[in-house]
């Protein structure tokens, strides 16, 4: 299907969705409490459903009552999940599961679609080649069987946090203590300060032994989880985004005082109106394609940091660079850093942009759309984080239209 955009103001009052990063660790610690959790404030896109798929099929109950998820969790440590681990195309979900898969020792297989197993994964690579653990990636199933004990654990801080979260889900439930000793610069950190809250809220301890020092206790037992979810920064951006570009849009439901690290967004988008900054994004990477729509609409921007961009859904610098040019937007890339020009002939695109099965391309390419008017193709890429994106901006007063 293709979505149609006509050039409007936007109008009116929107509310964050919840956060999609900290509802996945909120049922990941629910699910490894024995008791009964209750999490509020949960939406259902494609990648919340590949987390609440592979839950299920360890043992764990998730059932919707009155508003809320209600969560009857199961120690992974003496279960083998009972059929194939489906990630869908969701990173969070693969790498949060798989050292949850090396507790008991016993085989599991897990999938996924998409870039999903092209994606880096050789931190539990090698890992578990260290550790005498079975891992293989036929780049269609990842079989993994071997047990997982404490100990040191070298992790490299500049491939993806999530690895690094991954594994402070599984190591307190070790009969050992153990440390994680980050390499390099730590980027996304405030991802791993979002999963040391979340099992926190779990009764869960970890310290910080020194800046790149984690130390984690074994013997450790989740207790239950009775939090609301809070409103998702990374997706309101999108909203934000639309302000930044003369809408009068107001946005609800956010913490302003949250670690999450895409609330920078705020700052971000003020430079952008008034120059064309330089911006770090080593710690925000998700913001890179809105915030290469918005220095388009504005006066241009240069992005540091953009290195990850390579390794997501898409390649996003990539795919943004390429929409962009349909738009009248010259952009240059390199090997860690993007830079937008300032472009004084901002137009429609004489030929449908295209998504790129990518969300986050989708809804900043959305957002320059509003401005430009025009077509775009595989939008449907938004039922990955923000099924109802689209509802909102027509919501929004925008004009839009959909043919098949």
């Amino acid at each position: 299907m293709t979505v149609f955009f006509e050039p409007s103001i936007l109008n009116g009052t929107a509310a964050a969705p919840p956060s999609k990063s900290m509802t996945h660790r909120l049922l990941f610690c629910a699910g490894l409490c024995p008791g009964e959790s209750r999490i509020g404030n949960v939406a259902f896109s494609d990648d919340i459903l590949a987390t609440v798929d592979c839950l299920k099929a360890f043992g764990v109950s998730l059932t919707e009552q009155n508003g809320e998820v209600v969560v009857h969790g199961t120690d992974v440590r003496k279960r083998v999940p009972s059929n194939l681990l489906d990630c869908r195309e969701c990173g969070t979900t693969l790498r949060f599961i798989l050292p949850l898969c090396m507790l008991s020792g016993m085989t599991a297989v897990l999938s996924g679609c998409g870039r999903l197993l092209e994606r880096p994964l050789t931190v539990y690579e090698t890992l578990c080649r260290e550790r005498q653990i079975y891992f293989h990636n036929n780049g269609e199933k990842i079989t993994v069987c071997g047990k997982l004990n404490g100990g040191i654990f070298t992790v490299p801080g500049d491939v993806s946090s999530q690895f690094i979260s991954g594994l402070l889900f599984a190591l307190p439930l070790l009969e050992t203590d153990s440390e994680i000793e980050i390499t390099g610069d730590l980027q996304s950190r405030p991802y791993v300060e979002m999963t040391l809250a979340a099992l926190r809220s779990a009764g869960i301890i970890i310290k910080w032994k020194n800046e790149k020092t984690l130390f984690i206790p074994g013997r450790q037992i989740y207790s239950p989880v009775l939090k609301t979810v809070e409103g998702d920064w990374s997706n309101a951006a999108f909203l934000f985004a639309l302000r930044a570009l003369g809408h009068r849009v107001e946005v609800t439901g956010l913490d302003l005082t949250s670690i999450q690290g895409d609330r920078i967004c705020l700052d971000y988008f003020n430079k952008l109106k008034t120059g064309r900054p330089t911006l770090d994004i080593s710690d925000c990477p998700d913001l890179g394609p809105v915030l290469m729509a918005v220095a388009a609409a504005n006066h241009g921007a240069r992005l540091t940091g953009t290195k990850r961009l390579k390794i997501k859904e898409s390649d996003r610098g990539v795919a943004m660079a390429a929409e962009l040019s349909k738009l009248g937007v010259k952009t240059d890339l390199f090997d860690n850093e993007i830079t937008v020009a300032c472009c004084s002939n901002l137009h429609a695109p004489e030929k449908a942009v295209f998504g790129h099965n990518d969300h986050r391309i989708v809804m900043s390419l959305a957002v320059l759309l509003t401005l430009t008017g025009g077509s775009m193709s595989g939008y449907e890429a938004v039922n990955k984080s923000w099924p109802d994106f689209f509802t909102i901006l027509q919501q929004l007063k925008g004009k839009i239209r959909y043919e098949t």
